[in-house]
């Protein structure tokens, strides 16, 4: 018979073990686990936890394949492609911004489900409908029209999935119409204004008269009224001339005819895509810009070699980024070659974005450890600094907007370039937290949680 102490320590040694193999089986726990136990703790919400229990999780990508903005959103589309590629593999630059993501978000597959939405509001929000019931998508994105953007935004708070903004320029993404659910990574009408406009005036002088080119949509009447707004307060300059087109325009003759007849110094063109490298064209036929400066306050992707005939020289605009930041940037070299080793060209900003805006999605999974919304959206609210590929960013509670630098550039002529891809020269890289309106300035009330 044992006694009292021997009985104890045979207890003690059962209990030892049984934790022990308590512990090891947990540290075998089939995919899934995790999120169900997590589960537990949240009632349901959006695509929440169904879109996040198998081994793969999916995101829904809206973006013009067609249309005015199709050039533009194939060049989005090969950045989030990218991402997700380099998110899968864990590849050393994701894991620079994310240095939690090893092989996918939390260690599941990303898959997306990709739509044409034509840059119309009403498409994307029917793609991201289907690939909520479909596919249980967990994340939302795309864009390029800021109109898109919008319509997103409110579809995205109403459904309690997750979206990114794609290319958007409007002060409203972040501003009256931003939502709890809605993130935007880019820079917009007011840090692009508040950043070209001091070139401006230094360039071209105090109490010029400009003529604007806006198409018909929030993205291009925020731009051009922060830019007019800029100018005209700190520099006296006069708007002698507000030439206002529909989306898809093609010819803009009747357009132009009021830009010549203006008498203005400087033709500032808000429009965007396809509108922008016709109305450029256009306007050259009619020698406005033998007459007239031109400026485009929100550069255009691809605008420069669309445009063809070396139309951009001298020509200053504002922009996301461009790849020559690279002799400043380390994550943009190396994003840079990343993407001409898949592509076989240089990027522009429009696929920067994209491969950001997944990247800092990731590092916020990540951080949160789960992929339940709320708590993805709170960690995204800390605003702490996370890296970028033009050094440190972090989004700003109140809108959810990423505060991040604006990259002004010059557009060279041929003789000056170095290579086919050498369009545009960076004249400065302005810090971006000077350019912000204030939080609330622009109506931003996000909603809720839950």
């Amino acid at each position: 018979m044992q006694d009292r102490s021997s009985r104890s320590q045979s207890q003690s040694r059962r209990e030892f073990i049984r934790t022990g193999l308590c512990v090891a089986g947990g540290l075998a726990l089939p995919v899934g686990f995790a999120t169900r136990a997590f589960a537990a703790e949240h009632p349901p919400i959006g695509t929440w936890p169904e879109g996040s229990k198998g081994s793969s999780v999916f995101v829904s990508i809206a973006v013009p394949r067609t249309g005015t903005y199709a050039v533009q959103g194939e060049d989005e589309l090969k950045g989030w492609q990218l991402a997700i590629e380099h998110i899968n593999n864990g590849h050393e630059l994701m894991r620079k911004i994310s240095p939690k993501t090893k092989k996918g978000v939390l260690g599941k597959k990303l898959e997306a489900v990709v739509a044409d939405s034509g840059a119309k509001p009403n498409n994307a929000v029917q793609a991201h409908q289907r690939a909520i019931t479909e596919n249980k998508a967990i994340l939302l994105t795309g864009s390029t029209s800021s109109a898109v953007a919008v319509a997103s935004n409110k579809f995205a708070q109403r459904e309690k999935v997750l979206y990114l903004a794609g290319i958007s320029g409007s002060n409203d993404t972040t501003g009256k119409d931003c939502v709890r659910y809605g993130f935007r990574q880019n820079f917009f009408g007011q840090t692009a204004a508040a950043a070209i406009g001091p070139v401006l005036l230094k360039q071209f002088g105090k109490g010029k008269k400009a003529a604007f080119m806006t198409p018909d949509y929030t993205y291009g009447h925020t731009v051009t009224k922060s830019t007019s707004d800029y100018l005209i307060q700190h520099g006296g300059w006069t708007m002698v001339t507000n030439q206002v087109s529909p989306l898809g325009a093609l010819d803009f003759s009747s357009y132009l005819l009021n830009v010549a007849n203006s008498g203005a110094d400087v033709l500032v063109n808000v429009n965007w895509g396809r509108d922008a490298v016709l109305s450029i064209q256009q306007a050259k036929k009619f020698g406005i810009l033998d007459k007239m400066k031109l400026v485009i306050p929100y550069q255009i992707p691809f605008l420069a070699p669309e445009c063809g005939g070396n139309l951009l020289a001298g020509v200053y605009a504002a922009t996301d980024y461009w790849w020559t930041v690279e002799d400043k940037y380390p994550l943009a070299k190396m994003f840079n070659a990343e993407f001409v080793k898949k592509y076989g060209h240089r990027p522009e900003w429009g696929a920067e974005n994209a491969y950001v805006s997944f990247a800092h999605w990731a590092h916020m999974v990540e951080e949160a450890g789960t992929f339940y919304p709320p708590d993805v959206i709170k960690t995204y609210e800390k605003g702490e600094t996370i890296p970028s590929l033009v050094g440190d960013v972090h989004y700003r509670p109140q809108d959810h907007q990423c505060i991040r630098p604006v990259v002004i550039v010059r557009g060279k002529a041929a003789k000056d370039m170095k290579n086919k891809e050498d369009f545009w020269e960076v004249i400065e890289v302005v810090p971006g937290a000077g350019l912000m309106q204030k939080p609330d300035a622009f109506g931003c009330k996000p909603g809720d949680y839950v």
